[in-house]
């Protein structure tokens, strides 16, 4: 198991993944916006998407968890 968490405050701008689908290692999950910079949060393991724990338009802190990989 694998969770992703956010590294920086920032809002949610785009959504790429649903829960149940199937990522490799540097699939992009989400993207994040942050003083005008798209930041995107990548999957770090093979795996299924059990969990996706955003919306767009939520604001993520530091350490808040984007999702888990299975």
């Amino acid at each position: 198991m694998a969770e992703v968490r956010a590294e920086m405050v920032a809002n949610v701008w785009k959504v790429v993944v649903a829960e149940g689908d199937q990522v490799v290692d540097g699939d992009e999950l989400v993207i994040l916006e942050s003083m005008k910079m798209e930041i995107p949060v990548v999957a770090d393991a093979d795996g299924t998407i059990t969990a996706l724990k955003v919306a767009e338009g939520d604001v993520v802190q530091e350490g808040d968890l984007i999702a888990v990989i299975e």
